[in-house]
């Protein structure tokens, strides 16, 4: 049978892939869906930093990390071998994360890793907005005897094998203990130490949640 021309001219087209205008039309797409995921997050982490259009004109109570460190530079992965970047990503649920970063995990650090869980408590609704990890050099028996019950939550990382953690500017978890604040771009943004209450970083955290849509 004789194909048509009215047959070919589709044939013809689907061959030839999108035209110009469908592509442009596609990443108009991405770039509104993008913006409609990512946008609140970008916009709250502009205002937190800078102030902007916060009338209450907020102070930060823990250190801010400027320029903020992707969290890829510190190396780490789980007990299983997942780095820790994978988990910032497009394809996961993006979430707030705490770290708590000591060598032997003495009482101060103990004593963070506590803080760490209470505040993540004392979220209220949005706690689920905000997971617990901790980088250890080493535990005391009795600490870990206890993680499974009081700190069941926090997850252990390590460093990658054969690496070196690039901790940002001011944390030496060797010499203080700390608590890093990483967002759910990945970025460590913020830490706090034993100069610092619960308070403070409730405080912190609760600004940015109301902040942000993301995380």
């Amino acid at each position: 049978m004789t194909m048509t021309m009215a047959n070919r001219i589709p044939q013809q087209e689907e061959a030839e892939g999108p035209s110009p205008e469908q592509v442009r039309r596609g990443r108009r797409t991405a770039m509104l869906l993008f913006s409609l995921g990512f946008g609140p997050m970008i916009l709250a982490t502009v205002m937190f930093y800078t102030g902007w259009l916060n009338p209450a004109g907020h102070t930060n109570q823990g250190v801010l990390i400027t320029p903020p460190v992707p969290v890829a530079d510190l190396g780490l992965e789980t007990l299983s071998g997942e780095p820790l970047a994978r988990r910032f990503n497009a394809s996961t649920d993006p979430q707030w994360l705490l770290v708590v970063a000591a060598g032997e995990c003495d009482s101060i650090c103990e004593e963070l890793l506590y803080l760490s869980r209470q505040v993540n408590i004392a979220l209220g609704k949005n706690a689920n907005r905000v997971s617990r990890a901790a980088v250890l050099g080493g535990i005391s028996g009795d600490l870990a005897a206890r993680w499974p019950t009081e700190y069941r939550l926090m997850e252990r990382l390590v460093p990658a094998p054969g690496t070196t953690p690039a901790w940002p500017a001011g944390i030496t978890p060797e010499k203080e203990p700390r608590i890093m604040l990483i967002d759910p771009f990945g970025n460590v943004m913020m830490h706090y130490g034993p100069e610092h209450s619960g308070k403070d970083m409730l405080k912190d955290l609760k600004h940015l949640l109301k902040l942000s849509q993301v995380g």
